[in-house]
């Protein structure tokens, strides 16, 4: 039998640290978007200078040299705009950074997958855990120059990486792209120029805790009255004191509007940021802040009521409620979602398939909800997976991040945590202690459903197989209890099982008795046999 990895420990996953509010800028007037529109590509052109002095920087960079880029930019700008842009700039910074090491291992792990392959014969097969040799001699070797071309690129981030170097676009670079194939992208010059404009401006401002509203450069009052510090540059177009400008509409917020405004009067810190959605021709403004730091829930105390087991999948989530004893109770519950357009619509579908698994983690009464503890960064190369392009592609655009961080704070509204478990061999084991038991003639249950309940068991601390093997001795448990379910403090443990509940159709239930007496046969058969035994 093959070694099986150890399997890691249960845990509740902390709640978010963070919360944001995005809301629409409605009723604005040609010269409120023009104010904002001169704004925001006035600071935009700042922070792509303060990127480019950031990046020449490279490892030398230090408080020093912070202090001074802020400095530099604030002539041009305010001291608090100047703030936000630096301290923007070097988180860009720092997120190209850690793309870089996340490249490098991506091409290392690649590397140590060919040169294994390489070294081997060709046609020899492959272990369970280690792949074999190239299949013909053709393949060995343009897998040999993709190995060269590899570790070109290896060293070439590796050096980059040693000189401090990253390589980022404001903007992004997929839209940078996008220039050069305007007809396939389905867009004209003017349509890119205006998402490309879009996404290079910069209006966002740091909250600052103990400044009247929370802010005082993007000023959001309890009302909701915005109104935007302007820079020196643009100050002429101020229609209010110290150089501000007041917008004509109102925000509502309407998600966590209570919470914000509350903050707002207490003048707690509070940072807003306004983006313009070129496509539609609409401003949104979002508001973010922090929240204290929540005590994680025990995990005993969070699976007294049982738990859900979920199942992620590539187009649904599969769900079923486990008692605390770790049985399945009722039915399973599939939540659809759909994954092939948009990024916006691929976030909007996650968001609806788990409001409806809280929802109905809220009417049954459980306060955990176990998911698995996805991570393929280490699974999405081509090396590992070979010809299997599809299994590639849906690994690639499966939102394990996304996801499971939606849960967390999703549920964290609903005061239910959610407990992350190790997947190893889930669905596996899943599919083989329970599929079978729990299909039934009206309910066919699936492989991911299976999955669902040993996620589940895997949470509660019960092994994922239905019943441990009885003792070699004998069938009594002198060498310990037989059933896995229960626990030796469980009340009934050791009482008689009910009556089976399985019946022919239309037949008496097992165990119970007649109602009546049957009645006289009306056959003419049926006479002559009760007359001959009453004689």
């Amino acid at each position: 039998m093959a070694d099986l990895r150890t399997i890691a420990a249960p845990f509740a996953a902390p709640g978010p640290s963070g919360v944001a509010a995005r809301d629409r800028l409605r009723g604005l007037t040609a010269e409120d978007e023009n104010v904002l529109m001169l704004t925001g590509k006035h600071l935009g052109t700042l922070a792509s200078g303060d990127l480019k002095v950031r990046c020449a920087d490279g490892l030398r960079h230090d408080t020093g040299r912070w202090a001074a880029r802020k400095r530099d930019l604030t002539p041009a700008s305010s001291s608090r705009w100047a703030g936000s842009i630096t301290k923007a700039t070097n988180d860009q910074w720092a997120l190209g950074r850690r793309c870089l090491a996340a490249r490098i291992k991506d091409l290392g792990a690649g590397i140590g997958t060919l040169r294994h392959r390489l070294s081997l014969p060709v046609g020899e097969p492959g272990t369970r855990h280690e792949p074999g040799g190239y299949r013909s001699r053709q393949e060995w070797f343009v897998k040999s120059r993709r190995l060269a071309c590899l570790e070109s690129r290896h060293a070439a981030a590796v050096a980059d990486w040693q000189a401090g170097r990253v390589r980022v676009v404001r903007g992004g670079s997929r839209l940078a792209n996008t220039r050069h194939n305007l007809p396939e992208a389905q867009l004209t010059e003017d349509q890119w120029q205006a998402r490309w404009e879009a996404a290079r401006m910069f209006l966002s401002a740091d909250g600052e805790p103990g400044k009247r509203f929370g802010n005082e450069t993007i000023r959001v009052t309890p009302a909701g009255q915005v109104a935007i510090k302007l820079p020196p540059p643009l100050a002429h177009l101020a229609n209010a004191r110290h150089g501000r400008y007041v917008l004509s509409c109102t925000v509502a917020f309407a998600h966590r509007g209570e919470e914000r405004a509350s903050r707002v009067e207490a003048n707690r810190a509070v940072a807003y940021t306004i983006s313009y959605d070129a496509d539609r021709g609409r401003w949104y403004i979002t508001a973010s802040w922090q929240r204290k730091a929540v005590p994680v829930i025990p995990l005993a105390t969070a699976l007294t009521a049982g738990c859900i087991g979920v199942d992620t999948n590539n187009d649904h989530l599969a769900a079923w409620l486990l008692d605390t004893h770790g049985n399945p109770a009722g039915e399973p519950h599939r939540f659809p979602y759909d994954l092939s357009r948009s990024a916006g619509h691929r976030d909007a579908q996650i968001r609806h398939a788990l409001t409806r698994l809280l929802h109905w983690a809220s009417r049954s009464g459980v306060k955990a909800i176990a998911v698995e503890d996805l991570d393929f960064a280490d699974g999405k190369t081509r090396e590992k997976h070979g010809r299997r392009k599809a299994f590639r592609r849906l690994i690639s655009r499966f939102p394990t991040a996304r996801l499971a961080g939606r849960l967390i704070s999703m549920a964290a509204e609903l005061d239910i945590a959610v407990v992350s478990v190790d997947p190893a061999y889930t669905s596996r084991w899943g599919a083989q202690h329970w599929q079978k038991p729990m299909t039934a003639p009206r309910r066919k249950t699936t492989r991911h459903d299976a999955a669902s309940i040993a996620i589940g068991r895997r949470a509660l601390g019960y092994p994922i197989r239905r019943r441990t093997a009885p003792p070699r001795s004998d069938q009594s448990d002198r060498c310990g209890h037989r059933t896995a379910q229960a626990g030796p403090d469980a009340c009934g443990r050791d009482g008689t099982r009910p009556p089976a509940t399985d019946r022919a159709p239309g037949g008496p239930s097992p165990g119970s008795t007649r109602k009546r007496e049957p009645s006289a046969p009306s056959t003419v058969r049926g006479v002559r046999s009760a007359v001959s035994s009453l004689a």
